[in-house]
Formats: C-alpha cells, sequence, structure tokens
C-alpha cells in the first residue's frame, strides 16, 4: 500500500469520516504501523506520559479558571472558595497544583533520556530545540500560574522575578512597567499573568505538535544510537509500545494521585496559605522545587564583571545572574553542536556517562542550595556546583568529543537485543 493510500476500517463510521477526511488512517499510521525500534527502555515512556499531564494541566486548569477571580481583592478567596464550595474543586486544585510538578518530573527525567542516550544528535537537532523551547514555555506557565493564588509567596515571588527584566540595558525599566502594567506588583499584574498562565499551555501544544511531527520524521532515537538498518531492527509502535505506555502511565499516576490525594501540600510553601501584604515581606522568598536549580544559579552571581584594574563595570551582578540563569536552560539547545562524539549513547561512552551523572548530582545540589538562605556554606557550594554545570557544557563536553574513546558497539539493534538476552540468560543459568 502507498503512503497516500487510505485504509479500509470495519467500523462503517468510522470508514466513512476517514473517507472524507483520512484522520484515522494518519493515526493509524503515525500511532500503529510506525515502525520504531525494537530496544526501547522504559524512559522512553515519559514522553507519553509527559502529553498526559499537558492535557490533564489543560482541562483542570480550564475548569478551575471557571471559578478563579483574577483580581487582587478577591484572587486567594476565590482559591478558598473553590477548595470548600465548588463541588470537586478541591480535587481539581490539588490534581491542577500537583500536576505541575509531575509534569516537570516527566519532563526532566525526558530530557536526561535524550542526554544519556544522545537524542540531540544528528538527524535530531531540530526536535531537540523544539524540546528546548517546550521547557521555556513550560518555566513561564508555571512561574505565571504560581503567582496566581495571589499569597505571600505568590505576590513576592512575581515582585522578585519580574524585577530581573530591569537588569537589560537602556530597555529593563520600560519592559518592567509594561510587564507589572505599572510601578508596583497590583491588580494588573495579576491579570496579566493569568491571561499570559491561560495563553501559553496551547502555545505549548503547538510547539509539542511541532515536537511530535519533527520525531515523525527523523525517527526515535533508541538505548544503543544506532540508526534502524531494516525490518530485523524495528517493530510496530502498536500493541507493543501503547501497551508499555500504558503500564508506565499506569505507575506513574500511581505516585501522582497519591500526591495530589493524600499529601496535597508536599511540593507547598507555608506562605502560600497567607494572603499576599506588600507591606510585610517573608524571611525566605523560595520559588517552586522545579525552579530551584536556577535560582541557585542566578544567586551564584554576587559579583560583577569590570575591566580589569579600573572601577569599570560591563556587567552587573545583577544581569550576570539573570544572563546565567537563561544560559543555563538555553545552553541546552546548542548541546548537539557542543557534543560532535559520533558515539551517541553514553552506554558506550564510559567517561561521558561519568560526566553526566556529576551534572545530575551538581542539579541535586543546586537545587538544595537554592532552597536555603544565601550564607555559607550554601554560597561556595552553590558556586561550585554552578561552574561545574556550565564546565560540563563548554569544557567536558567538547573535550571528550575530540579525545574519549568508545566501547565496542553492536552492528546492529537487533544484534544488541540478541546481545542483551544471551547475557540475561547466561545470568540467569549461573
Amino acid at each position: 500500500m502507498g503512503s497516500g493510500e487510505r485504509i479500509k476500517f470495519d467500523n462503517k463510521v468510522i470508514d466513512w469520516v476517514d473517507e472524507r477526511l483520512p484522520v484515522f488512517t494518519l493515526m493509524s499510521r503515525e500511532y500503529g504501523s510506525f515502525p520504531v525500534p525494537k530496544n526501547f527502555n522504559y524512559f522512553w515512556n515519559f514522553g507519553a506520559i509527559a502529553m498526559f499531564m499537558l492535557v490533564t494541566m489543560i482541562i483542570t486548569g480550564v475548569l478551575l479558571a471557571m471559578q478563579y477571580t483574577p483580581h487582587a481583592d478577591k484572587a486567594f478567596d476565590s482559591i478558598e472558595h473553590i477548595m470548600r464550595n465548588v463541588n470537586n474543586g478541591w480535587a481539581l486544585r490539588n490534581i491542577h497544583m500537583n500536576g505541575a510538578s509531575f509534569f516537570f518530573i516527566a519532563v526532566y527525567i525526558h530530557i536526561f533520556r535524550g542526554m544519556y542516550y544522545g537524542s540531540y544528535k544528528k538527524p535530531r537537532e531540530l526536535l531537540w530545540i523544539l524540546g528546548v523551547i517546550i521547557l521555556f514555555l513550560m518555566m513561564a506557565t508555571a512561574f505565571m500560574g504560581y503567582t496566581l493564588p495571589w499569597s505571600q509567596m505568590s505576590g513576592w515571588g512575581a515582585t522578585v522575578i519580574a524585577g530581573f527584566v530591569t537588569a537589560i540595558p537602556f530597555v529593563g525599566e520600560s519592559m518592567h512597567t509594561w510587564l507589572l502594567g505599572g510601578f508596583t506588583v497590583d491588580n494588573p499584574t495579576l491579570n496579566r499573568f493569568f491571561a499570559l498562565h491561560f495563553l501559553l499551555p496551547f502555545v505549548i501544544c503547538a510547539v509539542v505538535f511541532l515536537h511530535v511531527w519533527a520525531l515523525h520524521v527523523t525517527g526515535s532515537n533508541n538505548p544503543t544510537g544506532i540508526e534502524p538498518k531494516g525490518p530485523q531492527d524495528t517493530i510496530p509502535f502498536h500493541p507493543y509500545y501503547t501497551m508499555k505506555d500504558v503500564f508506565g502511565l499506569t505507575v506513574f499516576l500511581g505516585f501522582f494521585f497519591g500526591v495530589a490525594f493524600f499529601a496535597p501540600n508536599l511540593f507547598a510553601h507555608a506562605d502560600h496559605f497567607v494572603p499576599y501584604d506588600p507591606m510585610v515581606t517573608p524571611p525566605h522568598i523560595v520559588p517552586e522545587w522545579y525552579f530551584l536549580p536556577f535560582y541557585a544559579i542566578l544567586k551564584a552571581v554576587d559579583f560583577n564583571i569590570g575591566i580589569p584594574f579600573t572601577d569599570m563595570t560591563i556587567i552587573s551582578s545583577k544581569l550576570g545572574g539573570v544572563l546565567a540563569l537563561v544560559g543555563s536552560v538555553g545552553i541546552l539547545a546548542v548541546l548537539p553542536w557542543l557534543d560532535t562524539h559520533p558515539v551517541k549513547s553514553a552506554k558506550y561512552r564510559p567517561l561521558y556517562r561519568i560526566a553526566l551523572i556529576l551534572l545530575v548530582l551538581s542539579l541535586f545540589v543546586l537545587g538544595y542550595v537554592g532552597s536555603q538562605l544565601a550564607v555559607q556554606p550554601y554560597v561556595t557550594l552553590g558556586k561550585i556546583a554552578t561552574l561545574y554545570y556550565f564546565a560540563f557544557f563548554l569544557v567536558i563536553v567538547p573535550l571528550l568529543s575530540r579525545y574519549e574513546k568508545p566501547l565496542r558497539m553492536p552492528p546492529s539493534i537487533h544484534q544488541a537485543v540478541l546481545d542483551s538476552k544471551k547475557s540475561k540468560n547466561a545470568g540467569e543459568a549461573k
């Protein structure tokens, strides 16, 4: 059957619709008979899990928006109204609030999988860049949502984060006034952030569509990093990986609903339960956990950069912190050109694997440092972890690309699967 031919369906209604709009043929080709490498592991579940969480966040967000009042004098009370008076409002709010955390968990694991197995390398560079754009949009959306309860942490978090734009030379102050809708965080700010928080998820959906489209053009990477060489290296996506995704999603949802229904405030800060008071500054302004590593990178730049032996400052500590914050995410987009090693998978690159594990450990350290006050030893620890983070991308990866010798690789995916089964059987025999 040619690629332009329509599939015949036994169901007459589906076949009637597909004859006029071949959407079912498209779905069958892209998610049914679509050939994928036969050696996927459970790390490949997290793309589907992230997509499920995105849909969950949009549905619950729309339902919550029907009850929420984006007004500085009423927002906090409207959240209490949703939790106490709206039918099942507590469930919607808990699912949406904790869904953000689990959405980031799925995406962070998805990114780690891409870095570990080299999914950013040719021919998937654009696929990877679209993923980084999705991460930026997620962060912006999450920040806007963080301000909507209009609690102490929300209002002061908006004050601090929005203040970052003032570090931009020449236009920073004007952008800050436009963003806030005035000179201070107030009702116009809340209305702007609510509008953006409602809009950006649909922008994310559009970029996700492009992300999936790019994936189906280039095909999926796999744990060996070897491109499929024939039918013996692939299997149909359905039913093999649809069932695997369903199992992985079920396990993930077990943890998610366990937190949402039995420990809904696990990730919440106490100041989120106090109305915003612009006259009372919280003792410690802390962002959500998924921002903590980047917040620590921001705080690590506490020095000015200037011309040696003069008092002239080129980059202030504030601007340097903002550049480091944005650069810590943006540097992911250029990773395909920083890592030019011919071998993709870290399974066959032992030095890269160690460096990547240390990068993950540095992110955990940064996350802990970001939750602490800017005192010793956390200041020094944050600087060391920040230095390693950027050194990984700018120094270690380029050097390993040139000098690292990989382990022996199997000639094909099929052979890798056979070798894995032989090793497993030999282990069971012992």
